[in-house]
């Protein structure tokens, strides 16, 4: 805006010097240089077409009855004993005005084409962005189909090959156990049964996940306390995070209860927390708090552990996509679930090399599950 205020000034004092400079010349000039007089006279049309160029159909109006004006007395006092010069001076003023209005329009109709095209460019630049969302969105969606397909797909096989490993499992676990009784205290094949025994749990614990993942149980839709699941899922990983010699600090914000599935949530939390613990072995800080934005309820989960890599974020949580050499890939994969099905959403936020930090986004209202319910 400033600029455009000086630019104005410089314009204005261009046209008033010029229209000074002419009138001067034209007073100080006698009248015997008649052809000179011709030249000064027509000198008036520059600030003129400058006054509407410049400043539109005001400007040019302003301009020639100025120059008009400014001109007008030369014509009554200088040439008055020269009747045929003063009628064509006469006739020349009203040109002036003649320019003046049709420079002026014809500025005002350039500008007003200018701004209608400005604003036809503006429109065209905003559908063309929203064209360009739209069409990120369907993209998205459509990767977000052909994701559920391959989960879905993968869900049945999995739930299919988890049941029929599973009773074998039992069976082995419970003979394990049978063959470990008989064996003394300080038999060497005490340590192998013990070894037996823990991988079968190993595997039940996977078969859980995937069963867990491919077909979540059904709880009763409810109202929760978010601060309640934080507490109690705390006092779950309370031992390991002891063990690991983790800095647990908790902030919590007022509490309230939310629409949702209280034991989903909580399983949802579990599996952020213990991944948590999992990358800080050697002790570190977890951070756990909630928070109230508008119609969200957060719930944040940080880290100083390692990071997770720019190349791994965008399928940190497909399932079976693991970080850990011990991990099964599913527990990420099983918490987006959850929270999607909440018509939540998770934020993530990792810097490699000072920790990662998740939110577990979830509304205040839900609409379509309360229905559902109802």
């Amino acid at each position: 805006m400033p600029s455009i205020l000086k630019a104005n000034r410089l314009r204005l004092s261009i046209i008033a010097g010029l229209l000074l400079a002419v009138t001067a010349m034209h007073y100080l000039t006698t009248t015997q240089l008649v052809n000179a007089h011709d030249v000064y006279r027509r000198l008036y049309y520059v600030p003129i077409v400058l006054g509407g160029v410049w400043f539109a159909l005001r400007g040019g109006i302003v301009t020639s009855i100025l120059a008009s004006l400014l001109y007008m007395p030369h014509v009554l006092f200088h040439w008055q004993h020269h009747p045929s010069i003063a009628l064509e001076q006469y006739l020349e003023i009203v040109l002036y005005n003649v320019i003046g209005c049709l420079t002026g329009f014809l500025a005002e109709r350039e500008r007003q084409q200018k701004l209608r095209y400005q604003k036809t460019a503006e429109t065209l630049e905003e559908s063309y962005r929203k064209l360009r969302e739209q069409a990120d969105q369907i993209i998205e969606i459509e990767g977000q189909l052909r994701r559920a397909d391959r989960l879905s797909a993968l869900g049945e096989l999995s739930a299919g090959m988890a049941h029929e490993i599973r009773n074998p499992l039992g069976s082995i676990k419970g003979t394990a156990e049978i063959l470990r009784d008989g064996v003394a205290p300080d038999d060497p094949k005490l340590e192998f049964a013990d070894i037996l025994i823990k991988e079968v749990d190993r595997l039940n614990k996977v078969l859980e996940d995937f069963l867990r993942f491919a077909r979540p149980e059904p709880v009763e839709l409810g109202r929760f306390s978010p601060n309640k699941v934080i507490e109690e899922v705390l006092e779950l990983t309370r031992q390991q995070a002891l063990s690991n010699r983790v800095e647990v600090e908790v902030a919590l914000a007022e509490d309230m209860e939310i629409p949702g599935r209280g034991e989903q949530i909580q399983q949802a939390l579990l599996n952020l927390v213990l991944n948590a613990l999992q990358v800080m072995p050697d002790g570190g800080q977890l951070k756990v708090s909630s928070t109230v934005r508008g119609n969200e309820v957060g719930i944040h989960v940080s880290d100083n552990g390692p990071g997770i890599a720019m190349e791994d974020r965008d399928r940190i949580f497909n399932p079976f996509v693991t970080t850990r050499d011990s991990g099964t890939g599913l527990g990420l994969a099983i918490t987006q679930r959850i929270i999607q099905g909440h018509d939540g959403h998770i934020h993530l936020e990792s810097t490699p090399g000072q920790g990662s930090s998740f939110t577990l986004c979830l509304p205040i209202s839900m609409r379509d599950m309360e229905t559902e319910k109802s």
